[in-house]
């Protein structure tokens, strides 16, 4: 894994709808699909300040709806800091195949960090 600081293009943000039993508060799901192509998951909304869990949770989401070759942008809440505190262990707990890697991008005006993972 990788971490590292760049710019970035596509920070767009994904906002779609589907059902999911896990999520905290009711909250949003982050996307319906697999994105067949390189995209931005929005984990900075108020549900995502409130649940630091609901965020690597839907950052785990946002990773297995993106297909391969492709990478997704964590845009993560800057109100549980940096990623590396909290998100990297648990990615590579889950993907411990090791085919997935990752690079810090930067933070966000907002507050917000930008996590980029290539599947």
């Amino acid at each position: 894994m990788t971490n590292t600081t760049h710019d970035h293009d596509d920070h767009d943000h994904a906002d779609h709808d589907h059902d999911h039993d896990d999520h905290d508060h009711d909250a949003q799901p982050v996307t319906d699909h697999v994105h067949h192509n390189s995209w931005s998951a929005n984990l900075e909304r108020m549900e995502h300040a409130d649940s630091r869990d609901l965020v690597v949770e839907q950052a785990i989401d946002a990773i297995e709806h993106t297909a391969a070759d492709n990478h997704v942008n964590l845009v993560t809440h800057g109100a549980h800091g940096h990623p590396s505190e909290y998100l990297f262990d648990h990615l590579e707990t889950t993907f411990d195949d090791g085919d997935l890697e990752w690079e810090y991008i930067e933070q966000c005006g907002c507050g917000g960090h930008v996590v980029r993972v290539y599947v």
